[in-house]
């Protein structure tokens, strides 16, 4: 389960209510400043990000067959 909030906090303290799911569990609470709040990726803006990122390493196996029988012949 994830938790993600993003805030403007108007003080130095605030408090965050988890889900019940949590209590009791270790969890990891990171803070960090985000440039423009108001400009959060959507899933499909991530997707073509990763998408991009990952295109160069992609390989064609279309006309790939495995050959169980030679896989598994430890003889050769």
């Amino acid at each position: 389960m994830m938790l993600r909030e993003i805030i403007t906090p108007k003080k130095a303290s605030f408090t965050m209510r988890l889900p019940e799911a949590m209590v009791g569990k270790t969890v990891e609470v990171i803070a960090f400043e985000i440039n423009d709040s108001s400009v959060v990726p959507t899933k499909a803006q991530r997707l073509l990000e990763i998408e991009e990122l990952t295109k160069s390493s992609l390989v064609d196996l279309s006309g790939f067959k495995f050959d169980r029988d030679r896989a598994n012949d430890y003889d050769e």
